[in-house]
């Protein structure tokens, strides 16, 4: 029975879909105006792993994560490069997917652009309108007017909402300070398209309720995101959509924790960020991925070489585990694995516990190895299965175990020359230069590398 925290209710709750055995899952994506950080991957390595995990249980899902591709801080940057915004979000948007890709992020059913739904937005704008939820400013912008929703912030804390509006001046272009923008009026040299408001382009808010309408109707199963995103955009959301089609809109709502990084959470806005790009010129985007769900998804994860090693030493076990088996066996035995590995993920999703259960699974598939137990392949097939559904152990051990742990580190070696100082141990073995073969051991040793002579004759290796 799989429960899910709601952030809505704020509590566990039995997941049950709309519609039996499909999901409709929607999830805030990027601005695409610069590269993706190390926080984008957090959400969309949660949210693909529970992706994953719902299709394991059976679940038809249909999964969308939207683009935003207008937007100020995309004007600004496509100003700033002498470039259109189009080359800008383009390129941005050729620059996620190698980023997501390397981290075996599966591409989403549907990306939504913003761009490509204009005429959608302008026709949820006028409903609002029409039901006298909206209003037009004085500046010509187009305001949601929060007093007409009974139980505005229902999703985030209502008393932190009422204190910001308190402290917040009522200007002569809002009605009430927590009004929010739906369309916004066009400056001089700006994009813009047509409305019935005059030329402008659209507010952020309004973008997601308007996308999700058009591919999934007026109601979803799970909305997702950040946490960072629960006030005020998913409240405006909520707002704008309920206030549109009288539904409840989302059934469950989840939010992913932040990333900290230096005690504040990972931000652009806050120029406290590492790009996707800049982590993985130092760590395997395994290793990245592993670290991403080592912490409950709704926890807080600290980001540091520290955890990042830890998480490259943790999955190193389990590739120990899988050496010398048959990645082309089908999974055979382990049915208490599969059940208590089944048990934790179904308890929101909760991959540390998850982890521990494939950690218990190496365990017994060493303990099996040495004892040449006829069910080795098999528990190694399920090891692989069960880790697969959240988008591990899909690596050759050989090749996992011979990547550099971290490539800023002072001792990194190429392969290329571990390799050629092991053919010249091999070399002085053949010759019977047993004391030129302990040197070059010795030395590859102090190198970080560990090799084990097997019986057949053939050395292997790999980073300690």
């Amino acid at each position: 029975m799989l429960k899910i925290f709601n952030t809505l209710t704020r509590k566990k709750e039995t997941f049950t879909p709309i519609v039996s055995g499909k999901i409709k899952i929607y999830v805030c994506g990027v601005t695409v105006y610069d590269l993706c950080h190390i926080g984008h991957a957090r959400t969309f390595v949660v949210f693909d792993s529970i992706v994953r995990y719902l299709r394991y249980c059976g679940y038809q899902v249909d999964y969308a994560r939207n683009i935003t591709d207008i937007d100020d801080k995309i004007i600004k940057r496509a100003y700033e490069n002498n470039e259109t915004i189009q080359q800008l979000t383009h390129r941005m948007i050729q620059e996620m997917y190698l980023d997501l890709d390397a981290l075996n992020v599966l591409r989403p059913n549907y990306e939504p652009k913003v761009t490509d739904h204009i005429n959608i937005i302008i026709k949820f704008i006028y409903l609002l309108m029409a039901k006298n939820h909206a209003y037009t400013a004085p500046n010509g912008d187009v305001m949601f007017s929060v007093k007409t929703m009974c139980n505005y912030g229902v999703l985030s804390n209502k008393k932190e909402i009422n204190e910001m509006h308190n402290i917040l001046k009522t200007s002569n272009i809002k009605r009430n300070s927590m009004d929010f923008v739906l369309w916004k009026t066009s400056k001089p040299g700006e994009p813009f398209w047509s409305s019935p408001w005059g030329a402008g382009r659209p507010g952020w808010h309004i973008e997601c309720s308007a996308m999700i309408y058009s591919i999934f109707g007026n109601q979803l199963d799970i909305h997702g995101g950040g946490s960072d995103l629960i006030f005020p955009h998913h409240d405006n959301e909520i707002a704008q959509s309920v206030c549109a089609y009288d539904t409840s809109y989302a059934n469950i709502w989840m939010h992913s924790g932040m990333l900290l990084l230096n005690h504040e959470k990972m931000s652009k806005s806050l120029n406290n960020f590492v790009t996707i790009r800049d982590i993985l010129k130092y760590y395997d985007p395994e290793t990245v991925r592993y670290f991403l769900m080592s912490a409950h998804y709704r926890s807080q994860l600290k980001y540091n070489d520290d955890n990042l090693k830890k998480a490259h030493a943790s999955l190193k076990r389990l590739y120990v585990a899988l050496r010398d088996t048959n990645p082309t066996v089908k999974p055979n035995g382990g049915e208490y694995f599969i059940s208590k590995f089944i048990s934790k993920m179904n308890d929101d999703f909760n991959t540390p516990e998850a982890y521990s259960v494939l950690f218990d699974m190496a365990h017994r598939l060493n303990d099996f190895k040495i004892k040449r137990h006829s069910l080795t392949q098999g528990i190694a097939a399920t090891l692989r299965y069960l880790a697969n559904t959240i988008g591990l152990l899909h690596q050759n051990p050989e090749i996992f175990l011979q990547q550099i742990t971290s490539k800023n580190n002072k001792n990194y070696y190429t392969n290329k020359k571990i390799q050629k100082l092991i053919q010249c141990r091999e070399n002085a073995r053949k010759n019977n230069q047993w004391k030129l073969a302990d040197r070059i051991r010795e030395r590859l040793a102090v190198m970080g590398i560990t090799l084990e002579d097997g019986s057949t004759g053939i050395t292997r290796w790999k980073r300690r």
